[in-house]
């Protein structure tokens, strides 16, 4: 009971502290629409599961101890945050409205942009792997890690996805509608500076 209730802690606190993926839900929530946010959340808690899965089978480990094994999974994380914001930049050049010059994001997109934004963390990779190394007992049943690696996983759609439907609702987005431009260009602002940080940050345990 103790165990799950320390996992339980860490990972709400983990969950609900600002990053790229509240930064990509937000964004799409605003912007786009309720369902794009909630698809968003639901890939960030697809991607949860890769870390999950890797870390079950020792993998994870390997990853958090091998310095240029993290180092490349942090270079390309960072490169694909860059490039997220910055493609949201350029997107804000044109004079034209939102609506006319940039297709609707498809569900499958959605999902990609939350899947690949989180599967290509890697502070999520140090965060699950410490969580297991640390909290996690090594008696504990196959049975319990997974309800664990579950637990994060929902635990990730469930806050998402209450921050899309209160960012995405109807009122919200008729007050923003003229503004999206801007809120693109913010959160283009803000990946490109998460992306940067990350890239320059030491992860080495």
């Amino acid at each position: 009971m103790a165990e799950w209730l320390a996992v339980i802690t860490i990972t709400t606190f983990a969950v609900i502290s600002p990053g790229p993926d509240f930064a990509m839900v937000a964004r799409n929530s605003l912007s786009l629409s309720r369902r794009a946010g909630i698809l968003t959340a639901i890939g960030i808690g697809a991607g949860v599961l890769v870390h999950f899965g890797y870390t079950l089978l020792g993998i994870g480990f390997l990853i958090r101890e091998t310095p240029a094994l993290l180092g490349v999974l942090k270079l390309a994380g960072a490169a694909y945050l860059v490039w997220l914001g910055a493609k949201m930049l350029r997107s804000c050049d044109a004079e034209t409205p939102i609506a006319a010059n940039e297709p609707a994001l498809s569900d499958l997109g959605a999902l990609r942009i939350g899947f690949l934004t989180n599967a290509l963390n890697p502070k999520t990779t140090i965060f699950i792997v410490s969580l297991f190394i640390q909290i996690v007992h090594v008696n504990t049943p196959l049975a319990t890690r997974i309800a664990y690696g579950l637990y994060i996983s929902l635990a990730h759609v469930a806050w998402f996805a209450v921050v899309s439907l209160f960012l995405g609702a109807p009122r919200l987005q008729m007050r923003i509608y003229n503004l999206r431009h801007w809120i693109d260009r913010i959160f283009g602002i803000l990946l490109v500076c998460f992306g940067i940080a990350l890239a320059a940050t030491n992860l080495a345990p």
